[in-house]
């Protein structure tokens, strides 16, 4: 008789296999695999009495805690949907959410009272808001008394429906409004396993949850690490400091950033203080990495292996990773160009780049087309919104919207996403190219390039770049850097160098749309083919 996938079964195996084992470091808090395991039993039949059915959505306004991390198995225990939220979006963006989703319980820490205090007014589908620490006027009651109301009891996980949703997050909203993508049991269980099956070393693997778990590569481990009884310890808030001491502390050994954060740690200026040797594997996701952020990370790590990986919210999110498959390298530059490309795909899915008829494009690392995904780990669909879901879809396929090149041996790498190629005199121009060779540049903190207006071309590159602090960079001095490593029409034509840091998303993505928007005001964009 076959079971039912659902990640609940992580858990199960987790109590069974590890139960005395450390699983789960918050702050100065520390619980076994029982201990964790029991917490989310306890919240799962504790829910029901405070109005929580089956499919509701219950949301966390939170920082890494380790009662989000129970809210992973304990909503979904309880037959609801648990919604990890955007601490960093604005009350606006949260309310379009919330009433969106149609949460009825919102479990918030302290530190954004102020904030739910503005949404109670507004989300009145909300009918519990709950707080994680002291009671507080806006909160309704504790987490604890919901985790005191309930028993520690398995589920018997033949009751459940694995197709049914077990989490909702909502997009980023990067290149639009965000939708809610919906991943079932089914999902996330397979994730795990696909996921599990990248992991190395794991009997002392200690993994430090450095991105939010509100973010895509922040949520695609919790239920690998937890299957595989993995130690995890919660960086409540990622900050390098308070990173390189957890590091150094608890002997971490595997850590996820996006290229943002990576960039931070580079640059912090106590990062040769501590001791970082226990670190052996670096994953870069969320945005491209380029063989030059592997070095540098290298550098840093010096036991660590820094790699790329590749994936979205709709697809649970991991599809590619760039760790080798066996295959030999030409020297370590070959490596590194490797390991910053978003890889092969894991086990459960398949990966293409195609063209517009949905034809393979030519495995020559030369020939552009857009990546569609198949398999286990690809969503339900988007909350409500069938259109929205039919749109990306072809078939089994979906269409990521991400514009790749690939090899004969499966490595794909992301060239641009498919609205942001930019396409000047004829000739497609990939923004993360030119963004590349610019953070090559020693005196470069970050940058972006966008498409800007051009009376010749129709539209030419454009780049904004922080410099680092205390360097004397400009404009006139990074064009003969540029002009050695890009094709003369890849050359920026417009460059704007400035200290202020770039607008980013909750997720730490750069909001290139915010950047074009300035240089296309008043003139209507151009369709491009």
């Amino acid at each position: 008789m076959s079971a039912p996938l659902t990640p609940i079964r992580c858990l199960h195996r987790a109590m069974d296999l590890f139960a005395n084992k450390v699983g789960v470091v918050c702050r100065d808090k520390q619980f076994t695999y029982r201990e964790f395991g029991e917490r989310a039993q306890k919240l799962a039949s504790g829910l029901p009495k405070f109005g929580i059915e089956k499919g509701d959505r219950v949301a966390y306004i939170s920082f890494n805690t380790h009662q989000l991390l129970e809210g992973y198995y304990g909503v979904v225990q309880a037959g609801g949907v648990v919604m990890p939220l955007n601490v960093r979006l604005s009350v606006q963006e949260m309310v379009a959410v919330i009433n969106h989703s149609g949460a009825r319980m919102i479990v918030f820490e302290n530190d954004f009272a102020p904030i739910v205090e503005k949404l109670r007014d507004v989300c009145k589908g909300v009918e519990k808001w709950v707080t994680t620490d002291e009671k507080i006027a806006c909160a309704d009651l504790q987490y604890e008394e919901i985790v005191d109301a309930g028993v520690p009891e398995r589920q018997d996980i033949m009751t459940i429906d694995d197709s049914a949703i077990a989490e909702l997050f909502y997009t980023s909203g990067s290149t639009g409004t965000p939708k809610g993508v919906t991943l079932t049991h089914r999902n996330l269980y397979l994730h795990a396993l696909s996921v599990g099956g990248i992991y190395d070393k794991i009997h002392d693997m200690v993994d430090l949850h450095t991105i939010p778990l509100f973010h895509a590569n922040g949520w695609g481990r919790p239920q690998a690490s937890v299957m595989l009884g993995v130690k995890q310890v919660m960086v409540r808030r990622f900050e390098p400091t308070f990173v390189f001491r957890t590091i150094q502390e608890h002997k971490a050994t595997d850590i996820a950033v996006v290229p943002t954060m990576a960039n931070a740690l580079l640059n912090a200026p106590d990062v040769k203080n501590w001791d970082l040797s226990s670190i052996r594997y670096v994953m870069i996701g969320g945005a491209a990495a380029s063989p030059d952020l592997i070095k540098r990370l290298e550098a840093i790590f010096p036991n660590g292996e820094c790699f790329g990986g590749y994936g979205m919210t709709e697809t649970c999110p991991v599809l590619t990773s760039a760790r080798n498959k066996g295959i030999a390298y030409k020297d370590d530059d070959d490596r590194r160009r490797r390991q910053a490309m978003a890889g092969w795909p894991v086990c459960g899915v398949e990966v293409r780049v195609v063209d517009n008829n949905m034809h393979d494009v030519p495995r020559d690392m030369q020939s552009i087309g857009e990546v569609v995904a198949a398999g286990d780990h690809i969503m339900s669909g988007y909350y409500k919104e069938p259109e929205a879901t039919a749109n990306v879809m072809s078939g089994r396929w979906l269409h990521t919207g991400d514009m790749g090149v690939w090899d004969d041996e499966g490595y794909i790498h992301i060239v641009d996403r498919k609205k942001e190629i930019i396409i000047s005199g004829g000739e497609n121009i990939s923004s993360l190219e030119v963004e590349k060779h610019i953070f090559s540049h020693p005196d470069v903190f970050e940058c972006a390039v966008v498409a800007a207006p051009d009376e010749k071309w129709g539209e030419v590159p454009a780049a904004i770049i922080v410099r680092k602090p205390g360097t004397d960079l400009t404009a006139e001095s990074i064009l003969p850097y540029l002009s050695e490593r890009l094709g003369k029409f890849k050359l920026p034509r417009l460059i704007e160098v400035q200290d202020e840091p770039l607008p980013k998303t909750g997720t730490g993505k750069i909001r290139k749309l915010v950047l074009k928007e300035r240089f296309w005001a008043g003139k209507e964009k151009r369709v491009q083919g």
